[in-house]
């Protein structure tokens, strides 16, 4: 690619207007928020349902599937369903987990970690799965979180179409909002099935993504955390 097309290109990144046929497969990430319509709960999850089952259903028809057969008919809908109830329920905030904080009776002043928090995600750019662990920590401002609220917030997030930049920003956020403290770590390693299973189709490689806040962003705090997760 020549340095003028580069610099277009660079230019008009920056200024949110590429085209779909310039980004191609290129990977986009612009913040931390979920890309959201104001008007996304306007309807019920029983009508999101009634028009990802007509859509899909169209899709399949498309593709040339026959929907008379007995293994397809209920294709649609059960799609319809998992797509609403399911993969993507942690688009709705009323599926956002309840944090109920404790007081920190045991004066514990050390890094609190949570690893090997297995999620489930999907690719936002061809809605195929991302999958693999999380690892998270935080150091106890006065309150202490449930452990089991860790891992509720990583499968809220989880539950959206996702890049795994932002998956990762948005747990830190949640944790560091929720616990009244900067001091918070996330570390993701996850494989992508648009990597592995089109495209280049490397079934090896891996993504980690992290995020050090306060405390963390010292060497030592920092390597103390990694520590842990590699044990």
């Amino acid at each position: 690619m020549e340095k003028q097309t580069i610099l277009t290109r660079n230019k008009k990144e920056a200024q949110g207007y590429l085209t779909h046929e310039e980004i191609g497969d290129d990977h986009i990430y612009r913040g931390p928020e979920t890309p959201i319509r104001p008007d996304a709960f306007d309807i019920t999850d029983n009508e999101k349902i009634e028009k990802i089952e007509y859509h899909f259903r169209e899709i399949m028809t498309t593709l040339g599937l026959d929907l008379e057969n007995e293994s397809l008919a209920g294709t649609p809908l059960r799609v319809a369903k998992m797509y609403v109830k399911e993969l993507f329920s942690g688009l709705d905030p009323k599926t956002k987990p309840k944090i109920t904080l404790f007081e920190n009776e045991y004066n514990y002043r050390q890094m609190l970690v949570e690893k090997d928090i297995r999620f489930f995600s999907s690719c936002e750019h061809h809605f195929v799965p991302i999958y693999g662990k999380a690892h998270v920590a935080y150091v106890s401002s006065g309150k202490i979180i449930g452990l089991s609220k860790l891992n509720r917030i990583v499968q809220h997030f989880a539950k959206r179409p996702q890049v795994q930049e932002r998956l990762t920003e948005q747990i830190a956020f949640e944790m560091q909002e929720a616990l009244g403290t900067a001091d918070v770590a996330v570390v993701i390693d996850a494989r992508h099935m648009c990597v592995s299973s089109r495209g280049i189709k490397d079934t090896d490689s891996s993504t980690v993504t992290a995020f050090y806040g306060g405390k963390f962003s010292e060497n030592n705090f920092r390597n103390e955390f990694l520590k842990y997760i590699t044990i």
